[in-house]
């Protein structure tokens, strides 16, 4: 279910070691902020197959995910996740973001929408904010610490992180820590000004309990490094680095300090009604055979090197929000391969 729109449209979903300090970090930071992508050096990797399989489930209610991506490898250390607008973006004259919900039975904005009972700046520097929010009614409450330098916050459910871009600020990451869950979306299209979020993700461990989540111990922020340090609660952790943000995508390079085993390491979850109301209508993966499109509710499974999941023709709902893509799959844990942009 959603928390209050302006609040991040969300539905309702040890050892933290330093990351990229110094003046590559340093660099990092500054041309994210001044709207370059980061060009880091590339090594030769293997493309590794993983296994996506298809947990969703037919609603009527587009106000909870129905659609669940798992991805599960015994070898994957590193991958990306990208956010991009939609092909059709350009054509869009305006988006249709509140909550719509005509078809729920057992949640409503009565039920959903509350003010939150805390929010704190964690972090401003530099056209850089952290903005943490507390609300009473979250679904799966844990004190998970929120770190940035020396200061901490627990308590914490969501965090947003703001960019200023062209004298605005604007919204352009997520992360849960309760549980687990992230969003991600590009700068917004010039002629909107404003775009919506849609699908989520997980990374890490994927854990059921109600619907499914990403225990965490511990969460940090370098604002050098542009990156999250995760711990999860499991054992073992992860690095996630935003490697990339403007007008046309965002882009996240994922570490993870070791392979998961008997579980997913990542997982996409999002809406659909019908394909004129959706996050995503559309999934494709990339096989050895070549590359193969279905309607999410029809697909079912595939080994592949590359996974998109979106929409080829706008939404009643969220129009604007974007199209996601997991690649660069990798065992080492050295920097990604280039990967190719776009569908």
């Amino acid at each position: 279910m959603r928390i209050l729109k302006a609040w991040s449209d969300r539905r309702s979903p040890s050892r933290l070691r330093g990351a990229g300090r110094g003046p590559a970090g340093r660099l990092a930071a500054v041309a994210l902020l001044c709207g370059f992508v980061v060009a880091w050096p590339a090594i030769p990797a293997e493309r590794i197959a993983v296994e996506v399989a298809n947990a969703s489930e037919p609603a009527l209610c587009a106000e909870k995910d129905n659609v669940t991506l798992t991805l599960a490898s015994a070898v994957v250390r590193r991958f990306q996740i990208e956010a991009a607008h939609p092909a059709y973006v350009d054509g869009l004259e305006a988006d249709r973001s509140d909550p719509d919900w005509d078809g729920c039975r057992d949640i409503s904005a009565e039920t959903s929408a509350r003010p939150p009972t805390r929010r704190v700046v964690v972090y401003e520097s530099g056209g850089l904010r952290l903005i943490g929010y507390a609300h009473a009614n979250f679904w799966r409450p844990a004190d998970v610490p929120f770190r940035v330098g020396d200061r901490v916050e627990g308590g914490l459910d969501l965090v947003q992180l703001w960019v200023t871009r062209d004298g605005r600020p604007e919204e352009a990451l997520v992360i849960y820590p309760a549980d687990g869950y992230w969003r991600i979306r590009p700068l917004a299209p010039a002629h909107l000004g404003a775009s919506a979020y849609g699908s989520s993700f997980l990374i890490g461990p994927m854990e059921a309990g109600g619907r499914p989540f990403v225990d965490l111990k511990e969460v940090a922020f370098d604002p050098a490094a542009m990156a999250f340090t995760l711990a999860f609660a499991r054992g073992g952790g992860a690095t996630v680095r935003l490697d990339a943000l403007d007008r046309d995508r965002l882009a996240l390079d994922v570490a993870l300090d070791a392979p998961v085993s008997g579980a997913p390491f990542a997982a996409l979850r999002s809406m659909y009604v019908a394909d004129d109301n959706a996050d995503v209508a559309r999934v494709a993966v990339r096989e050895p055979e070549g590359r193969r499109e279905e309607p999410i509710m029809r697909f079912r499974r595939a080994a592949a090197t590359e996974v998109w999941a979106g929409r080829i023709a706008p939404s009643r709902h969220n129009a604007s929000a974007p199209d996601m893509t997991f690649r660069g799959f990798q065992a080492a844990a050295g920097p990604l391969e280039a990967a190719s942009a776009g569908r």
